[in-house]
């Protein structure tokens, strides 16, 4: 261990600093005290004649010099020292009882130089504990998997950061192998991964990451998903129905995730299911700041939830818009990604529209919902979501003219093919990157909202 800047006294010998200092843990953070040890030592008047000083307890000292690190990289003591009633030694040679005429601070580098004979000292002036120190080195590791890799180069971009290296392929029989091809040790490591379809390749690859990292001695894992495929499957409705929100994330815990940053879950209680912390973040507040951009009269503005279970997301979604007024369609679904328009309620004559849902996957419900809100006389139906799983038929239904736009976010990528003029892609990186950052740095999330 290095030996920082000590500090002699008259009347004061060989003891323990009760007080060290730590380096910063990211850039900005000022020096922390905390409990621990570091040698306090007297300067040699004449060590080639053996004169010093006598020994007795000493003061704290929370004075630190310059050129000390606090990382305990400084240069240290060549030598070992022996405590005795009639002095200290120091590599064999005897300090006698001397008073110094005051205190000094020394650099770690002068105590080298005395343990290989020097004679000159070099002084420095004290600096206080509070001072800012230079940015350790950066232990944020942004890493994508093949799920959404462009999402995760953005928000890597604003953290300004290169996304780190990582080797994943799949053999011939389906199998993934993954390789993280740097070092990560005492890393804070960030999986962007989001369970896009397929949903089961996806979240096996991120499955496969995390133990690659874990066995890799990250100090903590992060999977970032922005969109959780299984929140959908979070009740029995029926008997002998499977929870496999639960299982997945009990299987995310087992691999070795210490955190889950989660986007627009279809149900709070999802995060109930994790053992670990989760930090559940909402993709509303970029719809909304573009439903902004577009100025529409808050007078003309009704939002619609496209089901009974979206009522608490729309009525959020509808006090962010000035506490617009809401509505509800009433649906029936006799089938999984089917359902049946029933009724609506609330007024939406001669208003616009905004249908608001955590998702679009089919199109089945939004789009029966759209044509409801038509027939009963919307000027224009807007359709928001935050992931755009878009199955097949849904770019053909959401084309098919009921919508004045669809806009959607870039959890879930949207490929070229099922692209239509009416869609609309936001960016989630900002928010996403902001929400990292704040993690890593131990801040608050809620405030972000």
């Amino acid at each position: 261990m290095g030996v920082p800047a000590a500090l002699f006294q008259p009347g004061q010998g060989l003891v323990r600093q009760r007080d060290t200092l730590l380096g910063a843990k990211w850039p900005g953070q000022r020096i922390q005290r905390a409990s621990g040890a570091a040698w306090q030592r007297l300067p040699l008047a004449d060590r080639a004649t053996g004169a010093g000083a006598a020994c007795a307890a000493a003061q704290p000292s929370t004075r630190q010099s310059p050129g000390a690190s606090t990382s305990g990289n400084s240069a240290g003591l060549n030598g070992t020292h022996h405590a005795s009633s009639n002095g200290v030694s120091l590599n064999g040679a005897s300090m006698s009882a001397s008073l110094l005429p005051a205190p000094a601070v020394l650099e770690a580098a002068g105590w080298a130089a005395i343990a290989a004979g020097g004679a000159a000292l070099p002084q420095t002036q004290p600096v206080m504990m509070q001072q800012r120190v230079s940015a350790a080195p950066n232990r944020l590791r942004i890493f994508s998997g093949t799920s959404n890799p462009a999402l995760a180069q953005e928000v890597a971009c604003y953290l300004g950061l290169d996304l780190s290296h990582i080797k994943i392929k799949r053999f011939a029989d389906g199998e993934i192998y993954v390789q993280v091809q740097e070092s990560i040790r005492g890393c804070d490591v960030f999986l962007v991964q989001p369970t896009s379809p397929p949903v089961n390749d996806h979240l096996m690859e991120l499955l496969v990451t995390i133990d690659a990292c874990r066995r890799a001695s990250a100090r903590s894992i992060t999977a970032v998903i922005p969109y959780f495929g299984y929140a959908r499957a979070d009740r029995k409705t029926h008997g002998r129905e499977s929870i496999a929100a639960k299982l997945v994330a009990n299987i995310l815990t087992e691999a070795g995730a210490n955190r889950v940053l989660a986007m627009d879950l279809h149900s709070g209680q999802c995060v109930g299911y994790f053992d670990i912390p989760v930090d559940h973040v909402y993709g509303d507040s970029v719809i909304l700041d573009y439903l902004a951009s577009k100025r529409i009269s808050t007078g003309d503005l009704v939002v619609v939830s496209p089901d009974v279970g979206g009522v608490a997301r729309a009525r959020a979604f509808a006090k962010k818009l000035n506490d617009a007024p809401l509505a509800i369609v009433d649906k029936r679904r006799s089938a999984h990604n089917e359902s049946e328009v029933m009724n609506l309620i609330g007024d939406v004559r001669g208003k616009v529209a905004v249908l608001v849902d955590d998702m679009i996957d089919t199109a089945g419900t939004i789009t029966n919902a759209a044509r409801v809100l038509h027939a009963e006389g919307a000027r224009e139906v807007y359709a928001c979501a935050t992931h755009a799983v878009f199955s097949p038929p849904a770019a053909e239904r959401l084309s098919s003219g009921v919508f004045q736009e669809v806009i959607v976010t870039n959890t879930v990528p949207v490929p070229p093919e099922r692209s239509f003029p009416e869609l609309t892609v936001l960016s989630v990186a900002n928010l996403l990157g902001e929400t990292i950052w704040r993690v890593y740095n131990s801040s608050s999330v809620t405030n972000m909202f």
